[in-house]
């Protein structure tokens, strides 16, 4: 069968999804180096990897028959590659053409994806390379006509020199494969456009039986045969000489194309070449990874939550027995426990993903933002490997979002402002990320103007809120939380219609999040952002109510301890408050709040849990401690309906199911106590002010 009639019958369609991820994974780091590129003192490594990510796009594109991507990123690649030969000159203007190529490119592979639509216009955008790369053009050589990509298996017309004969080299290169390097030469010389033919010799007696000996008669530069070959080899394992001229010159087997020389000299492109031949190397090198669909993985986290579920019922009922035969079954259980939770650890590690993921969609949002703005602004990011759960990273990119616009818009500083104010006249913007006490701790922070408190006092005011003059500076900041507030004088299309803040802060607390947020007048402000690491299984402290039992997220748990008859007391408005180390911190009482009865101790003494939220705490008084475990959460709204309070459901080891209680509005709700009109409209915070004077306290 012939080499056409096979393809014909192959069919490609069962390698697109391969190739449209590939495709998004190229054009996600054609985007990020684009953005990181100096265009005043260009890296030469991120030149040849920007159009490597380009020429990786077209190679597909053109295999599976997708002209117009092909078209746009054979413009895109003329244009990279002038760069990186340094015939022409990186700009601004150039960068933003081509992220907006990049745009383009992911609306057309969309379209090819979904099997039709209507065909975005490529015309602008091809004129638009097509000028700059006219632009980089010197001496007569005439514009390149912007077309489609021929397939890869036709092979371009031979052509002879513009300014020169072709030469006569002979190609040592190895280990390779045998049957697959004549093409690959072919392909790779075709790029090149050495003008003239390719044929595969004998090795001589002196060389090494596994090396692979060439003839090729080309135009091409000594710099860019090397720069193709690396793709394949390490540099030192290629070979270019002069083809001796005693050795019988063989019968071509299959010409090739030749394009103008480079115009830079061999020697001067050398060094560069073998920085590029590393990176492609490592580009090139086959990764241990394999793709994996999303429900598979959700199901095998399932499956791991019954186990988690089942293991811990054998614990209960094991407990239960007597005598050896109980010790013998806990030893095995013990085992088993350890197993799980490493296998559980192992599982939840697949859907765990690094922040950089997010991390690297703000680069570009911000390029734009701050050109609109006219501001300066550098962004820095720590922490990127930090790993989150995949549904938690879909869900906090928005909020992060939210609050990197605002950041931008009403944190940095326009230029001039920061230079009269003796800062640089760059703003920096930092994202970071970090484990902290079985969390996530995700910042925002600037350098920019701060938060003005008097300024926030005055809006307040005039929105019609009633405030105290003894506000903490915190308690002012929590302002910028409610719901309609904004600062800004005017509503554009970046903020400043009081809705992204709000959106923040209750998107993240569906999430059993908390938000904090710090902030110095003229220095700038950090705004703090807490997550659980995944929503499927946490550790959890169980605690009794009533003959009932809930759970508490173990990151929540500051500490618990037992408070002695008479260290509870009650202020004049009925709030109830305990001291812990020079703390006067509210009591909350779980009964009180689920509605259950609890039997007054007849010791006087109480069981306290001091758990903590939004950079505020509170104590929770319950029955009994029963202890720690590990929980497989349930979505209580998705499975019945939302209640106030409670966060999630789980089913313990005895088959009963057991709530698991939302911290963050336990602390809440304790605080707007304290702040209500019967506990005489004192604000948060006032209450541990006020209950370090014994004479305002009552036993």
């Amino acid at each position: 069968m012939s080499s056409a009639t096979a393809n014909a019958d192959f069919d490609l369609t069962q390698f697109y999804q391969v190739f449209f991820e590939e495709a998004a994974d190229n054009l996600d780091s054609f985007e990020q180096l684009l953005i990181g590129l100096d265009v005043d003192a260009p890296a030469e490594e991120t030149l040849h990897a920007i159009f490597r990510c380009a020429h990786s796009v077209k190679g597909g594109a053109a295999t599976f028959g997708f002209a117009d991507v092909a078209a746009l990123t054979h413009a895109m690649e003329t244009l990279l590659d002038q760069l990186r030969r340094h015939e022409n000159q990186p700009t601004t203007a150039m960068i933003d053409t081509l992220l907006q190529a990049g745009d383009l490119l992911r609306a057309l592979l969309a379209r090819h994806q979904a099997g039709g639509g209507d065909a975005p216009d490529t015309t602008v955008l091809l004129h638009a390379l097509q000028a700059h790369v006219q632009g980089g053009r010197t001496g007569a050589a005439p514009a390149p006509v912007l077309a489609a990509v021929p397939a890869p298996t036709q092979a371009p017309a031979p052509s002879a020199a513009a300014d020169g004969a072709a030469r006569d080299l002979e190609i040592l290169a190895g280990p390779l494969q045998p049957l697959s390097i004549a093409d690959d030469l072919l392909e790779l010389f075709g790029e090149v456009g050495g003008g003239g033919a390719l044929t595969r010799v004998d090795p001589l007696p002196d060389q090494a039986a596994d090396m692979q000996r060439f003839r090729l008669q080309t135009t091409a530069s000594d710099a860019d045969l090397l720069d193709l070959c690396s793709f394949h080899l390490p540099r030192e394992r290629i070979r270019i000489a002069p083809w001796p001229p005693q050795v019988p010159a063989p019968e071509p087997v299959a010409p090739v194309a030749a394009p103008a020389p480079a115009t830079a000299q061999p020697e001067a492109a050398a060094p560069a070449t073998a920085a590029t031949a590393t990176a492609k190397r490592a580009a090139t090198a086959p990764t241990e990874t394999l793709r994996v669909s999303l429900d598979k993985v959700d199901q095998l986290i399932n499956l791991m939550g019954e186990l988690v579920i089942t293991q811990a019922m054998l614990a209960q009922r094991a407990s239960r027995l007597d005598g050896q035969a109980r010790n013998e079954l806990m030893g095995g259980l013990s085992d088993l426990e350890r197993t799980t939770r490493d296998l559980q650890e192992s599982v939840m590690s697949i859907r765990m993903i690094p922040m950089g993921e997010v991390f690297n969609r703000f680069p570009r949002m911000l390029r734009e933002l701050a050109a609109r703005l006219g501001k300066q602004l550098e962004l820095r990011t720590v922490g990127e490997a930090t790993e989150l759960d995949k549904g938690l990273i879909e869900k906090i990119t928005d909020p992060l979002t939210h609050l990197v616009r605002n950041a931008v818009d009403h944190g940095i500083e326009l230029p001039a402002d920061r230079l009269r104010a003796g800062k640089p006249p760059h703003g920096t913007l930092t994202l970071s990320a970090r484990h902290e006490g079985g969390c996530i701790v995700i910042e925002v922070s600037d350098d920019g103007r701060g938060l003005d408190r008097e300024r926030l006092l005055a809006k307040a005011r005039k929105n019609g809120m009633q405030l105290p003059e003894t506000m903490t500076d915190t308690e002012v900041y929590q302002l910028i939380f409610a719901p309609g507030f904004s600062t800004a004088e005017a509503v554009t299309d970046i903020s400043g219609r009081g809705v992204g803040m709000d959106v923040v802060r209750r998107n993240i607390l569906r999430l059993g999040g908390s938000v904090e947020l710090d902030s110095a007048l003229g220095r700038g402000t950090c705004v703090r952002v807490r997550l659980p690491l995944t929503l499927a299984i946490m550790d959890g402290m169980s605690v009794g109510v009533a003959n009932e039992l809930y759970l508490l997220p173990l990151a929540s748990v500051v500490e618990s301890f037992q408070a002695p008859a008479g260290t509870i007391r009650t202020m004049a408005g009925g709030q109830r408050v305990v001291k812990v180390r020079d703390d006067w911190l509210p009591v909350v009482s779980l009964g009180d709040t689920l509605g259950a009865t609890v039997a007054d101790d007849p010791a006087g003494a109480a069981m306290l849990v001091l758990v903590q939220a939004e950079a505020r705490r509170v104590a929770l008084e319950v029955s009994q401690l029963v202890g720690q475990q590990q929980v497989v959460v349930k979505n209580l709204e998705a499975n019945w309906r939302r209640v106030a309070g409670v966060a999630g459901a789980t089913i313990m080891g005895d088959g009963s199911v057991a709530l698991i209680l939302d911290v963050a509005q336990l602390v809440r709700g304790a605080h707007e106590i304290d702040s209500s009109p019967a506990a005489g409209g004192r604000q948060p915070g006032e209450a541990a002010r006020m209950a370090q004077a014994d004479a305002a306290l009552q036993p």
